[in-house]
Protein backbone atom coordinates (compact mmCIF):
# COMPACT_ATOMS: atom_id res chain seq x y z
CA UNK A 1 0.00 0.00 0.00
CA UNK A 2 1.15 3.71 -0.93
CA UNK A 3 1.76 6.05 1.96
CA UNK A 4 -0.48 8.68 2.51
CA UNK A 5 -0.44 11.74 1.06
CA UNK A 6 -0.99 13.86 4.43
CA UNK A 7 -2.32 17.88 4.13
CA UNK A 8 -2.58 19.88 7.43
CA UNK A 9 -4.94 22.33 7.87
CA UNK A 10 -4.34 25.07 10.35
CA UNK A 11 -7.39 26.50 12.29
CA UNK A 12 -8.35 28.30 15.36
CA UNK A 13 -11.65 27.60 15.73
CA UNK A 14 -11.96 24.88 18.34
CA UNK A 15 -12.49 21.32 17.81
CA UNK A 16 -16.16 21.56 18.66
CA UNK A 17 -16.66 24.28 15.58
CA UNK A 18 -14.31 22.13 13.44
CA UNK A 19 -16.68 19.51 13.91
CA UNK A 20 -19.64 21.60 13.02
CA UNK A 21 -18.07 23.18 10.12
CA UNK A 22 -17.19 19.90 8.59
CA UNK A 23 -20.70 17.97 9.30
CA UNK A 24 -22.55 20.74 7.82
CA UNK A 25 -20.52 21.51 4.85
CA UNK A 26 -18.68 17.78 4.25
CA UNK A 27 -21.96 17.68 0.81
CA UNK A 28 -19.88 20.47 -0.51
CA UNK A 29 -17.13 18.46 -1.40
CA UNK A 30 -17.86 16.96 -4.48
CA UNK A 31 -18.20 20.48 -6.01
CA UNK A 32 -14.97 21.06 -5.76
CA UNK A 33 -13.57 17.73 -7.24
CA UNK A 34 -11.94 18.65 -10.49
CA UNK A 35 -13.93 16.79 -13.54
CA UNK A 36 -17.23 16.92 -12.29
CA UNK A 37 -19.68 13.78 -11.88
CA UNK A 38 -17.74 12.88 -8.39
CA UNK A 39 -19.50 11.36 -5.50
CA UNK A 40 -18.46 11.54 -1.94
CA UNK A 41 -19.69 9.41 0.92
CA UNK A 42 -18.35 9.83 4.60
CA UNK A 43 -18.99 8.40 8.11
CA UNK A 44 -17.33 9.49 11.34
CA UNK A 45 -15.05 7.09 12.93
CA UNK A 46 -14.79 8.90 16.31
CA UNK A 47 -15.85 12.41 17.53
CA UNK A 48 -12.51 13.96 15.97
CA UNK A 49 -12.39 11.57 12.94
CA UNK A 50 -14.04 11.31 9.54
CA UNK A 51 -13.79 9.17 6.66
CA UNK A 52 -14.31 9.89 3.53
CA UNK A 53 -14.56 8.45 -0.12
CA UNK A 54 -14.50 9.83 -3.10
CA UNK A 55 -15.10 8.61 -6.30
CA UNK A 56 -14.66 10.48 -9.60
CA UNK A 57 -13.39 9.57 -13.36
CA UNK A 58 -13.31 6.17 -12.64
CA UNK A 59 -11.09 6.30 -9.55
CA UNK A 60 -11.70 5.40 -5.56
CA UNK A 61 -9.63 8.08 -2.97
CA UNK A 62 -10.13 7.14 0.30
CA UNK A 63 -9.21 9.74 3.28
CA UNK A 64 -9.30 10.11 7.21
CA UNK A 65 -9.66 13.72 9.03
CA UNK A 66 -8.61 14.02 11.70
CA UNK A 67 -9.37 17.18 14.05
CA UNK A 68 -6.36 18.67 16.78
CA UNK A 69 -6.53 21.57 18.32
CA UNK A 70 -4.94 23.85 15.96
CA UNK A 71 -5.10 21.90 12.76
CA UNK A 72 -6.83 19.17 10.80
CA UNK A 73 -4.94 16.87 9.45
CA UNK A 74 -6.20 15.08 6.40
CA UNK A 75 -4.54 11.77 5.05
CA UNK A 76 -5.45 10.76 1.54
CA UNK A 77 -4.58 7.28 -0.20
CA UNK A 78 -3.64 7.45 -3.58
CA UNK A 79 -4.53 4.49 -5.92
CA UNK A 80 -0.97 4.07 -8.12
CA UNK A 81 -2.86 5.21 -11.50
CA UNK A 82 -3.24 8.72 -9.39
CA UNK A 83 0.29 8.75 -7.37
CA UNK A 84 2.18 10.66 -10.06
CA UNK A 85 -0.35 13.70 -8.96
CA UNK A 86 0.01 13.47 -5.44
CA UNK A 87 1.29 17.28 -5.90
CA UNK A 88 -1.63 18.83 -7.39
CA UNK A 89 -4.26 16.67 -5.21
CA UNK A 90 -2.50 17.90 -2.54
CA UNK A 91 -3.14 21.58 -3.40
CA UNK A 92 -6.95 20.65 -4.09
CA UNK A 93 -7.45 19.24 -0.56
CA UNK A 94 -5.85 21.88 1.24
CA UNK A 95 -7.24 24.88 -0.99
CA UNK A 96 -11.15 23.14 -0.30
CA UNK A 97 -10.17 22.61 3.01
CA UNK A 98 -9.43 25.95 3.72
CA UNK A 99 -12.43 27.13 1.57
CA UNK A 100 -14.92 24.49 3.59
CA UNK A 101 -13.76 24.85 6.96
CA UNK A 102 -11.73 28.30 7.51
CA UNK A 103 -14.56 30.72 5.48
CA UNK A 104 -17.31 31.28 7.12
CA UNK A 105 -19.72 31.98 4.63
CA UNK A 106 -22.27 33.36 6.52
CA UNK A 107 -24.59 30.37 6.24
CA UNK A 108 -27.61 30.21 8.15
Amino acid sequence: MAAPTIVDIPHQLGREEVRRRMASRVGDLAKRIPGGMAEVSSSWESADRMLLDVTAMGQKVAATVDIEDRLVRVSVILPMMLSFMAGPISAIVRKSGEDLLLDDHSRG
